[in-house]
This record gives C-alpha cells, sequence and structure tokens, in this order.
C-alpha cells in the first residue's frame, strides 16, 4: 500500500480556479470604487446642499464694527472696520504691478492651478497633524476670494472642504482676469478699506491707476494682516520688510528687472502715507489695543465681529498728557535739539494704563510720528539705577551705607571703564541715599557690583520688564542704561514700587462684549498681583526717591522732580550724547513715565532727562495729582542691621600718629617731644575692606585683597584719603605714601 500520494489536480481546473480568485478581486474593487463614489457623491451632496452661488459674490454677508471705546464706555476712541470703504474698479484701470505683486504675495502659482494647490494644501495639512492644530494655510487666490465674499474665515475642515467646492466651482464659471479683478476688488487692506481702489485713495490719497511700482508693492503686503501691517500701526519695520521681501519675489519670477526693485526698495514709501485724523482719538493708545485685540481673536473678529472694546484709558488724562507733550516738545526742540516725547501713565494698583502718548504727533508721518515710541527699545540711562538699588537693599545694604564716589577704574583684563558723574565731579563718601536721589554714577556702578548684574537683572524681571534677554549680555554699564527696555514696561516697573512691591500685569482692556451684547472678555478686579518686590525694600526705594532734600544738592531744592505739597517718588535719567532723556515718578495711586529725544536717535544739545522730560513729567502729574485721591507712602523702617564701617553709615576711622615736624614722618620712638608733634590722621578704605560682597551681614573678609575689585575701588579711596590727609601739600609725594592714604610709614627725627 503507498503512503503520503499526493493527489494530482487538472490544468482546466488549477484554471478554472485562477479565473475565479480574479473575478471576486476584480468585483472587490469594483464594489469597493462603486461605494467610494457614492460615499463622495454623498458627501459633496451634503456639503454643497447649503451652499451659496459663487456667481453672487456681491451678496457679502455685513460686517459689523468693532468700537475701542474709554473706560468710561462713553467715548469712541475707534471704529474698526465700520461702513466698507469700497470702490469697484474694472481689471484695465488696475496697475499691472498691483496684479504681479499680489500674486507674489498670496499665491504664485495663481494662473497655473484650478483653484487649489493641492502641494500647498498637503504640505499645510502635513504641519497641522504634526503641531496638531489648524493654522497653516494653503489658500490661493481663488479661495481667498471666496473667504472674504461669501464665507467666514472660522478655521474648520468643513469650512475648508466647502471652500474647495466653491473654488473649483468659480474656477469653471470665471476666467483666472475676472477672478483676480473681482479678489482686488474685495480684499480688505485695513482701515476700513476694502478693495485696491480704497486702498490707494486711503494710503496714498490717489486711483489706483496711478500707483507706482513702490505703492503696490506696500499695498500688495497688507492683505496677509492688515491689522499687523498698517502703516498706521506698530508693525511698520515688518511691512517695510515685506514689501521688499515682495520686491525680491518679483524680480526671481521675471515681473520686474533687479534695478526696478532697487529703486523701489529705497522710496522712503510710508513717509507718502497720507493719514486723516479725523476718525481717531488716541491713536497709539488704539493702535496698541487693536494688535492686542488681533493677536488674541484674529483679524477676522476685530474686522467685521462687531465687538465693543472698553479700554482702561482715561480720555481727560490722555487729552492732558497729548497737550502737555504739544507744548514742551516745541521748547525743547528750540532749547535741546530735542524734537519728540512720549508719556504712558498708569493705575500701579491694577496696571491699567490711563493715558499712552506714543509721539508727539500720531499723524505727522514725515516724522514718524505714527511710530509709538512707548513699546520701542530705548536706553533708560540713570532710570534703571532703582533696581539695583533695590537689589542692594534686599541683601542687607541700607540707605545710610556709605560708597566713596571717587575717580574709579572698574575695568578688568586691562579694559578700563571709567564712568563720569553728570557734572564731572566726585564728592567723596557718600550715602546711598545720597547717591541715588543724587542720580551719582561711581556709587550707582559699585551698588550694581555689590547687588550683583545677574541678580539685579533678574530683580527687573520679576517687576515686568521683559528685555532683557540674556543676563550674560550685561555688564556694570548696565546701571547707567546699558540695557535697552520700553517706556511702557519701565513705567509698570516703577508702578511695583509704588504698591508696596506687588505686581499687576500691563492691562489696556476692561471688558469685551460681542454683537449681541455678551461678555467675550473681563478684567477680573480680583487679579492676583504678585510679590515682586519685599515690602521693605520697596517702601526704602519710596522713601529715597521721595526725598527731595536728599536731592535738592544735586537737582535744586525746586527741580522737575519736586511737586510741592506733594510727597513724590522720582527718578530721571539721561543716555550717553543726550540721546534719551527720561523721568519716571509715582504716588501710591499713580505712575508716570516720559521719555524725550529724537525718533531717529539723533544726539539732543544737552537734552538731560531731568530738563526735557522733568517739566513734562511734572506739569502732567501735577494736575493729575489735583483730581487724585490723596494717599501717602506707607512709612519705611531702616532698621540697624550692621555694627561694620561703611554699611551702618560711618566710614571715618581716626589715627592719631607722633611725626617728626620738619619731616612729616613717623617719629622714632627715642625722637625728643621738641621735634615731634600729635596729628591726627583720616584712615578710610573702599566697603570692599569690611564687606564681602556674596555675605554683606556675614563676618569681615579675611583676605579682602581676593575681591576681583578690590584693588580697583581701595586705590581711589586712598589718593582720595592723601588728599584729605594734606598729602597734596606734601614735597614729596611717592606711590608707597600715596597708598598709605597719606599716612606716614617711614619713620625720621630732627636732632640739634
Amino acid at each position: 500500500m503507498e503512503k503520503n500520494k499526493t493527489k494530482k489536480v487538472p490544468e482546466t481546473e488549477k484554471s478554472e480556479k485562477k479565473v475565479s480568485w480574479k473575478k471576486k478581486l476584480l468585483l472587490f474593487f469594483v464594489w469597493t470604487g462603486a461605494l467610494l463614489i457614492l460615499a463622495g457623491v454623498g458627501v459633496l451632496a451634503y456639503f454643497t446642499k447649503d451652499l451659496p452661488n459663487p456667481e453672487k459674490l456681491s451678496e457679502r454677508r455685513v460686517a459689523e464694527s468693532t468700537k475701542i471705546l474709554d473706560r468710561t464706555g462713553q467715548v469712541v476712541l475707534y471704529e474698526i472696520h465700520g461702513e466698507e470703504n469700497r470702490t469697484a474698479i474694472a481689471f484695465d484701470q488696475m496697475p499691472k504691478y498691483i496684479k504681479e505683486a499680489t500674486i507674489v504675495a498670496e499665491d504664485s502659482d495663481f494662473y497655473k492651478h484650478h483653484g487649489l494647490d493641492f502641494l500647498a494644501i498637503m504640505r499645510a495639512a502635513y504641519e497641522d497633524l504634526k503641531g496638531q492644530s489648524k493654522k497653516q494655510g494653503a489658500s490661493t487666490i481663488t479661495q481667498q476670494l471666496i473667504k472674504n465674499s461669501i464665507l467666514t474665515s472660522q478655521k474648520s475642515f468643513t469650512r475648508k472642504i466647502k471652500e474647495a467646492i466653491l473654488s473649483l466651482e468659480l474656477e469653471q464659471k470665471f476666467s483666472k482676469d475676472e477672478i483676480l479683478e473681482m479678489y482686488l476688488n474685495e480684499i480688505p487692506y485695513g482701515s476700513n478699506a476694502y478693495g485696491i481702489e480704497a486702498a490707494a485713495q486711503t494710503f496714498f490719497g490717489k486711483n489706483a491707476a496711478s500707483l507706482n511700482l513702490a505703492e503696490c508693492s506696500l499695498l500688495a503686503a497688507l492683505p496677509k494682516a492688515p491689522s499687523y501691517y498698517s502703516p498706521f500701526g506698530v508693525h511698520t519695520e515688518d511691512l517695510k520688510g515685506r514689501q521688499e521681501w515682495i520686491l525680491t519675489r518679483m524680480v526671481d519670477l521675471g515681473y520686474i528687472s533687479e534695478q526696478e526693485a532697487k529703486a523701489a526698495k529705497e522710496v522712503e514709501i510710508l513717509k507718502k502715507i497720507k493719514v486723516s485724523g479725523a476718525a481717531i482719538l488716541a491713536p497709539h493708545f488704539v493702535m496698541y489695543v487693536k494688535d492686542w485685540l488681533t493677536e488674541k481673536y484674529g483679524e477676522e473678529a476685530i474686522q467685521k465681529g462687531g465687538l465693543k472694546v472698553i479700554t482702561s484709558l482715561d480720555f481727560q488724562k490722555q487729552q492732558l498728557a497729548e497737550e502737555i507733550i504739544k507744548e514742551n516738545v516745541e521748547k525743547n526742540t528750540k532749547n535741546f535739539n530735542s524734537t519728540n516725547a512720549a508719556l504712558v501713565s498708569m493705575d500701579p494698583k491694577t496696571g491699567e494704563i490711563l493715558a499712552m502718548v506714543g509721539s508727539k504727533d500720531y499723524f505727522d508721518t514725515e516724522n514718524d510720528g505714527n511710530v509709538n515710541v512707548s513699546i520701542r527699545l530705548r536706553q533708560p540711562g540713570s532710570s534703571f539705577k532703582p533696581f539695583a538699588y533695590a537689589t542692594a537693599f534686599s541683601k542687607g545694604y541700607m540707605p545710610r551705607t556709605i560708597l566713596f564716589d571717587v575717580k574709579t577704574n572698574f575695568g578688568t583684563d586691562d579694559k578700563e571703564y571709567i564712568p563720569q558723574n553728570f557734572n564731572g565731579k566726585f564728592n567723596g563718601p557718600v550715602s546711598m541715599r545720597e547717591a541715588l536721589a543724587g542720580s551719582l554714577n561711581i556709587p550707582a556702578v559699585k551698588t550694581l557690583y555689590l547687588a550683583g548684574v545677574n541678580d539685579t537683572i533678574d530683580l527687573a524681571k520679576s517687576m515686568g520688564i521683559t528685555t532683557l534677554k540674556n543676563n550674560a549680555d550685561y555688564g556694570l554699564a548696565l546701571v547707567l542704561g546699558g540695557g535697552a527696555v520700553t517706556l511702557l514696561e519701565e513705567t509698570a516697573a516703577y508702578g511695583v514700587f509704588a504698591n508696596d512691591g506687588m505686581r499687576n500685569d500691563i492691562n489696556a482692556v476692561l471688558r469685551i462684549e460681542d454683537a449681541n451684547g455678551g461678555v467675550v472678555y473681563e478684567k477680573k478686579d480680583d487679579t492676583k498681583a504678585v510679590q515682586a518686590v519685599n515690602q521693605e525694600v520697596a517702601r526704602l526705594i519710596n522713601d529715597v526717591l521721595s526725598d527731595n532734600s536728599a536731592r535738592s544738592k544735586y537737582f535744586g531744592s525746586h527741580s522737575a522732580l519736586y511737586i510741592d505739597g506733594y510727597k513724590v517718588a522720582a527718578k530721571s535719567g539721561t543716555t550717553q550724547e543726550f540721546r534719551d532723556g527720561w523721568t519716571v515718578g509715582y504716588t501710591p495711586k499713580i505712575v508716570t513715565g516720559v521719555w524725550t529725544g529724537n525718533n531717529d536717535n539723533r544726539p539732543t544739545r544737552m537734552g538731560e532727562g531731568v530738563y526735557t522730560a522733568g517739566p513734562i513729567w511734572n506739569a502732567y502729574m501735577r494736575k493729575v495729582l489735583e483730581t487724585t485721591e490723596r494717599e501717602e507712602f506707607p512709612k519705611a523702617n531702616e532698621v540697624e542691621n550692621s555694627d561694620k564701617m561703611m554699611l551702618n553709615g560711618k566710614y571715618e576711622n581716626k589715627v592719631e600718629l607722633r611725626i617728626d615736624k620738619e619731616t612729616g614722618l613717623l617719629a622714632e620712638d627715642d625722637c625728643p617731644d621738641k621735634y615731634t608733634k600729635k596729628k591726627t590722621f583720616l584712615n578710610a578704605h573702599s566697603i570692599l575692606y569690611y564687606v564681602d560682597k556674596k555675605d554683606p551681614l556675614g563676618t569681615e573678609p579675611k583676605k579682602p585683597q581676593d575681591d576681583p575689585q578690590y584693588k580697583n575701588w581701595e586705590e581711589g579711596v586712598r589718593k582720595w584719603t592723601f588728599k584729605e590727609n594734606d598729602g597734596e601739600s606734601k614735597k614729596k609725594k611717592d606711590k608707597e605714601d600715596i597708598e598709605s592714604g597719606g599716612i606716614p610709614t617711614g619713620k625720621a627725627c630732627t636732632r640739634d
């Protein structure tokens, strides 16, 4: 019997089974395809059943304007996209440059695709999936036309599908030129201007047909983000950069030559912008709020959402600030060649902006008036000093602590750094109180060293200064204004001192309502403030900055930092070559900062902050305080915390020595009394002789010379002591004698 014998299958049977398998596979694909087609038809039917007719582009939904109001809700500061300003023009009336620049900026393959850019869609989808968001865009000009005319800008996949279907349908019914014509008559350019004709009239005061290349490329930059890139807003540098990018792309795509692009880039196009001030109040503040709204809610919401925005602005204070700045800038221009000023006034208890003037005249575009200097980086000069002193006070130094205001080289590694005081003089031993109130530079640099550069920056950051990014970038010059800040943030930071060390976030909006009256956003009254500075430290700073007698020696008893009848804390600042003048000051109820200078950073003519910014600050604060509830600063508690020399406010350490009358040297022990006399000498040292800066309240350093600044500081003090000990009157002045501070070291005895 045969085992494991395999049965042979006939060839015809094999062939039949193979055909049967192929039929099944074919049927599977046929039915799957049919089902997919049916599903596609179903999906298409679902999405197209309620779609509007793309031919009826003129039947747009009604846009409702967003209103920006003052804190009372009664004064309308600005309406964002109220009644749409639109004038349709024919395609042949549109300059070729606006067509080309728009295509370059928005959809470079416009004339190649059929309404959708599938590569861009896949790229955007990939990025969206990777980032788990819907932020990536892939809209063609056709899609944008659909979105802006008959759909919304809501970022949903359903809306995107409808947009895609309508775009394909629109491309079947209209030519490319017709679609581009409709787009250029439809697209929002900002400032209520819809369509290229309205934009040309709004921004350049001319017909679209008269626009040149520079003007066309600027306008083509706007539709991407009309509020952000507004020529009247705060991002004009970015707008100019986008315009130049468009010109470069036009060269790359063969629309214009490099020479044409170069000539257009060199045009000072922003100075050609025409501005009408009739429809906007507090413009720098409004644009600041508008920028905040755009970032928070997007272009579509603020253009057409009908929002009612109640801001923090006190319109009476705003009007006062604008009047005072206008009046004083005229004086500053004449006396100091300082042609501009900015002011920010805030409530330190809430962080609310009460007034904001970014430049003397927002509508003076010839002189960059629309630039909001209050949020631009500027060197703060000596107005930064309180942050260093506050850091020092937090470590145990006190307003009574003594520092030597003497010529000092703070340089290391053969690099000299010898700062000077504003008057070129030195004052010898001074208290930290006198040094800060009098804005003395050498003691300020010493204070920063004792406090620590990193710790000082960290404190400033905790108080709301965000512009000092990398601590390693700054050295001892920081305390004299070596790090750029904004007027808005520094004013708010001074408000932390005013508010007993508590920091509130800067706030410009109190409440937002939607078109139906529903509350979209509301600033809570119980917003938690943060203790950014120790309460006692804040009170010490307030006490010093409001001590008019301490600053009188340097500024006079009735300087611009003094307001009769009120205890106000104030600090001025001036940068190199008088490019920036500052005054920032406060009471517990209100804090105000003022900057003066030139927008192009030109030096002024001896424009010290106390003389340029000070009068503006004084005039504004004096008037505002008349209607502000009076509140005094809480009393500071300057306790005795150490018996160390210098730290405790004492620097004199006198020694009485028996010296030889003839030579002035120490008398030898056996020298007859008739040839000697007793003389008292001052034996002073720098604070580093007594204090370890890492632990100022700890024990005295055993080797003070180990501190890298000890030798430099001690040299300056010993030279000062040498003069105090009549060393200058000596016939012989050798190095050893000066290093001893004029205290004799050698011995002698005159004998008959």
